[in-house]
């Protein structure tokens, strides 16, 4: 090992430690008193509930953990959203849970909340996932109602997407464990089958408070809304449990009772470790975003057997193509190169930007393993598009639209690892979260923006001593060090992973020796769902 190996090493598992630290902290969700509070009530906690239903010492992977980080001071906070999303097994099915955090604002729907549970919904809709809710809510954020009522993209959307999923057969099962108010009410009984819990669930359009201001009635909330109302008088209900424990075994039950899915029929055979060590990827990751690095070392650690089979190894060589397989399942991996490569020709090409032949290059081989059935899987570690005349002259646009075009079209299903860097264009040709990867994930080493923070505070800096200039004011060079630090300061911190993960631009920050986990799980569940269309360029410029 040399020394550059092991300050490598060492920095990425102080990264990974710094991840586990989070997790930790996010996963106490309003602390631990509000969580105990929920004990006294005689419920679980949301985690609790979560890890008792799905099947215990089976794989599982949690969704948007960050959900919020930081966004929401002003009102205390609202740590993963309020609420907590994950993938995993039940009777050895594999389903997507959705539960309410009642530790966090009672469970009260934020902005960022709607949009998890409304990415829950999506990847549960795209793979024909059985989806299940652990409701215990006080609905909507009333202080940012503006910003959560009305749009397409708010809370009444997860109504419509209940009744879509309806349509389409996907199996919603719904226990109500604690609040169900308002507009909220209607996510339990939109599912399938829903379920109550005696004396600490109920689900009323408006509670007991509400209704004697609005039409002078009397009632408590167990009458007006509680489990004995909905399960033998309205009918609301389907079945109630005496505690949490047991609506969640009758969950069970209900989701091992389910027939077999029918199958998309991606290639797996048997899993097999990679021969080389996937720990070494902390040593081969440079500290450093703009050091470079061999990316077929990092692929050799994340595929079976460390084998590969490439396609035109010696042309576009920025942009590593190769079949593999990843536990198991076969797949197709489209992954910037970090090193400075060497054309046939004698050129020198920069690590990590996409040139017009490695753009050809992976727009042939995304068609390819669209033809062949082969979900694909991208590693990104990207800074752009080549710019300059010569890039130009040779229609870098042209061919940097061929990739977009076949990433954008393509049919199998999609999954995004960033590794590094992920700027500007580069982050949209190596399907970015704007091109429908089926999961998108951050290693702790990621960097997501327009471009790095240096070069963005360099061209801010210039905009702001032009504007300076105008008004006649000098600037001294201690003067614009400032500035240029203020600059960089501010934009270093949005291309933190940390930041994009808050906004769901991520669906996690994992440690990268998961990434094999990820992978595997997500064309597991795309293996729910069939293509039912064809694959089809449109109109291209060859």
């Amino acid at each position: 090992m040399n020394i550059d190996f092991n300050k490598n090493e060492d920095h990425n598992k102080l990264l990974v430690s710094e991840l586990n630290n989070r997790l930790t902290k996010v996963h106490l969700g309003g602390g631990k008193a509000a969580l105990e509070k929920q004990h006294e009530k005689g419920k679980m906690t949301v985690h609790e509930r979560v890890n008792y239903l799905l099947d215990s010492n089976a794989k599982s992977i949690e969704i948007a953990a960050f959900a919020g980080e930081a966004m929401y001071e002003e009102h205390g906070g609202c740590p993963s959203g309020g609420v907590v999303v994950k993938i995993g097994y039940i009777k050895g099915k594999q389903c997507i849970v959705v539960a309410n955090d009642a530790s966090v604002k009672a469970g009260a729907w934020f902005p960022i909340t709607a949009k998890k549970n409304l990415r829950a919904q999506e990847i549960a809709i795209e793979n024909k996932l059985p989806i299940i809710y652990l409701v215990d809510s006080a609905g909507v954020y009333l202080p940012m109602q503006e910003d959560i009522f009305a749009d397409k993209e708010h809370f009444g959307r997860v109504f419509r997407n209940n009744a879509i999923m309806s349509s389409m057969g996907i199996t919603q099962i719904a226990a109500v464990m604690g609040s169900c108010v308002a507009g909220g009410a209607y996510l339990p009984i939109m599912s399938d089958e829903a379920l109550i819990v005696d004396k600490t669930g109920s689900i009323f359009l408006a509670g007991s408070y509400l209704v004697k201001a609005a039409i002078g009635e009397h009632i408590d909330n167990e009458t007006l809304g509680g489990a004995t109302t909905h399960c033998e008088i309205s009918g609301v209900t389907d079945y109630k449990a005496k505690d949490d424990a047991e609506a969640l075994d009758t969950i069970k039950n209900i989701i091992d009772k389910i027939g077999d899915y029918d199958k998309a029929g991606f290639n797996r055979v048997h899993p097999e470790k990679p021969k080389e060590n996937p720990e070494d990827i902390y040593g081969i990751l440079p500290k450093s975003r703009v050091e470079q690095y061999d990316m077929y070392e990092i692929i050799k650690r994340l595929v079976d057997n460390s084998e590969f089979d490439e396609y035109k190894a010696g042309y576009g060589k920025t942009i590593i193509t190769c079949y593999a397989r990843m536990d198991g399942w076969a797949v197709g991996i489209v992954a910037n190169q970090r090193k400075l490569v060497k054309t046939k020709q004698g050129e020198m090409q920069f690590g990590g930007v996409i040139y017009n032949d490695s753009a050809d290059k992976a727009t042939r081989f995304i068609a390819n393993c669209n033809q062949k059935k082969i979900p694909l899987v991208f590693l990104q570690d990207v800074t752009g598009f080549m710019v300059g005349s010569k890039s130009e002259h040779s229609g870098i646009i042209k061919d940097g639209a061929k990739m977009v075009n076949a990433v954008s079209n393509s049919v199998v299903p999609k999954f995004t690892i960033i590794i590094g860097n992920s700027y500007g264009a580069g982050n949209y040709a190596m399907c970015g979260k704007a091109y429908d990867p089926r999961l998108i994930v951050a290693w702790p080493s990621a960097e997501l923006a327009v471009m790095s923070g240096n070069s963005a505070a360099k061209v801010l800096l210039q905009i702001e001593k032009a504007s300076l200039d105008k008004k006649g004011e000098k600037i001294t060079p201690e003067k614009e060090e400032k500035l240029f630090n203020k600059i960089k300061d501010r934009y270093d911190n949005q291309v933190s992973p940390y930041y994009a993960a808050a906004r769901i631009w991520t669906d996690a920050i994992i440690d990268p020796l998961n990434t094999r986990k990820w992978i595997s799980m997500g064309i597991e569940a795309a293996n729910h769902a069939p293509i039912e269309k064809p694959f089809n360029l449109g109109v291209l410029q060859v």
